[in-house]
């Protein structure tokens, strides 16, 4: 057995982003129907909207069905090995590099979305705040709506929780185990894969996330300094909730 010990935007064959694609949709995560339940979403807020910024779009697969339903569709993605995956799965759309917290883009959007819980990685309020506050620059003058997926709140995270898994894609093998504890306000999520292919030793990898529980109202707090009009929706894609701020 060969272990290799990686953070996400380091790679073994086939990049540690490319395997997030593949456990995630053996899982079941169902893109397709959870970008036209954003879309839909959008469309019911934003009556007309024409385009749309996946902030932290990861490898571009929520971007993929967004953009057959935008005229424009456009990704943000600090990873390069995630925006390389996005840009490769997205030929046509503008997949940008920055930072969540104090990116700069030339347009505006009808929308700005962050799925996924990609939020959880600010690390306190002032980060959230200024990450809402980047959204809400990136949004139409004469109106528009910022969704975000939240992390658990401190009240609903479970302490000690183990996830597992098993996905056979493209004659691997793929074994995911995950380990997450209270470290100060956050999460402390490590994660380990076992990948297995014929012909190959066997392959360990490893990644470990810093993921802050943000209280419900620190949400809130940053949508309103940003000056969208916010309401907390149950369910969402992961059950964690959705976000969603208005400006008139």
């Amino acid at each position: 057995m060969t272990t290799t010990d990686l953070r996400p935007d380091q790679g073994y064959t086939g990049g540690i982003a490319r395997l997030y694609d593949l456990v995630h949709q053996g899982k079941g995560k169902d893109y397709a129907r959870e970008a036209a339940d954003l879309a839909a979403l959008v469309t019911a807020k934003v009556p007309g909207a024409r385009s749309l910024l996946d902030v932290a779009c990861g490898t571009g697969l929520h971007l993929e069905h967004l953009s057959a339903v935008f005229d424009t569709a456009e990704g943000l993605e600090l990873s390069p090995d995630m925006r390389d995956i996005a840009q490769r799965r997205n030929p046509a759309t503008a997949v940008h590099p920055g930072d969540m917290r104090d990116f700069a883009l030339d347009r505006t959007y009808s929308a700005v979305t962050c799925m996924f819980s990609s939020i959880g990685h600010m690390r306190d309020q002032d980060e959230l705040d200024a990450a809402l506050a980047c959204f809400a620059a990136h949004l139409d003058p004469a109106g528009g709506v910022v969704v975000v997926e939240p992390w658990w709140f401190p009240q609903t995270f479970t302490p000690g929780f183990v996830g597992a898994s098993i996905v056979e894609a493209e004659g691997k093998t793929i074994s995911r185990v995950s380990h997450s504890r209270l470290e100060g306000d956050a999460t402390h999520i490590d994660v380990h894969y076992l990948i297995a292919e014929p012909g190959r030793d066997i392959t360990h990898l490893s990644e470990s996330h810093l993921i802050t529980l943000f209280e419900r109202a620190a949400y809130e707090r940053a949508f309103e300094r940003a000056g969208l009009e916010v309401e907390f929706q149950e369910g969402g894609p992961s059950g964690r909730g959705l976000f969603v701020g208005v400006r008139t």
